[in-house]
């Protein structure tokens, strides 16, 4: 008969070598694992914004400190500041940050309810304490990738900015947003790679970087597949399974876009 550990050891082996390891990069497989764990996780997270009555829109300002909670750990690891663990890597840093802004979500909604205290301010002030140790532990900025990244972004939004005014779907605040925060990751990307010897460590990316030799092909990319996604999730009338899309878009590229952001402007 096998023993235990004949059969356990070879599970833990392969979620180590898949989904909980220290060495940078993705594979084709736990990508889309990845993604449909994400997808579950985004409508167990619908549920609970109809539950609490609270509609998600409200909270993409409020939840950027714990953005910068996750994003800042993970430039600090990048860095050698802070120890290179499984809890401080992805995904183990990002779980943790998710478990802890839903509880947040829900305590401060519980306080709102017994004591009147604005629950998006409890938030938004929970995560710019616990991203005081990122915040002290920063190093001094490179200004040269630091100004160069924010004029791209900038130019790219104001772009977009401009053809909201005649583009309905761009005129909607939220919606420039979460294009904005992809251009910005876009950005990062493209100056890291072409300028500063960084590699993309996305499947799709890399395979589009290394055909056409230039990380600005993040830009179309982007674009393209934030326009479009932004375009159907227009078609819903839920505001809860609308805004909940809206918000989890929106942080799939502020947190990436965030981490090598920082990454890239304290590396010496």
């Amino acid at each position: 008969m096998l023993a235990c550990k004949d059969i356990i050891g070879p599970i833990i082996r392969f979620f180590q070598e898949n989904f909980f390891y220290l060495h940078p990069g993705y594979t084709l497989f736990n990508t889309i694992i990845f993604g449909l764990i994400l997808g579950l996780v985004v409508l167990i997270i619908i549920r609970m914004f109809r539950w609490i009555k609270k509609d998600p829109k409200d909270l993409f300002l409020p939840l950027i400190p714990f953005i910068f909670v996750g994003s800042g750990a993970r430039a600090l690891v990048d860095n050698g500041v802070y120890p290179l663990t499984l809890f401080l890597v992805t995904p183990g840093i990002y779980i943790i940050v998710g478990i802890t802004a839903i509880m947040t979500l829900l305590a401060s909604v519980k306080l709102e309810e017994k004591f009147g205290w604005d629950y998006k301010r409890i938030i938004f002030l929970t995560g710019l304490l616990l991203s005081i140790p990122n915040i002290m532990h920063l190093k001094p900025f490179n200004l040269t990738p630091f100004f160069g990244i924010l004029a791209i972004w900038m130019a790219f939004t104001l772009i977009f900015a401009v053809l909201g005014l005649q583009w309905d779907l761009l005129n909607d605040r939220v919606n420039l947003a979460v294009l904005s925060v992809h251009l910005f990751d876009a950005s990062t990307t493209f100056v890291a790679v072409d300028f500063y010897g960084y590699w993309e460590q996305h499947v799709l990316p890399t395979f589009l970087t290394n055909i056409t030799n230039t990380a600005f092909v993040m830009f179309p990319l982007k674009i393209l597949i934030i326009l479009t996604v932004l375009y159907f999730i227009e078609g819903f009338e839920d505001k809860y399974v609308k805004n909940t899309l809206k918000i989890s878009i929106f942080i799939l590229g502020l947190a990436p876009g965030l981490r090598n952001f920082l990454s890239l402007c304290m590396a010496t």
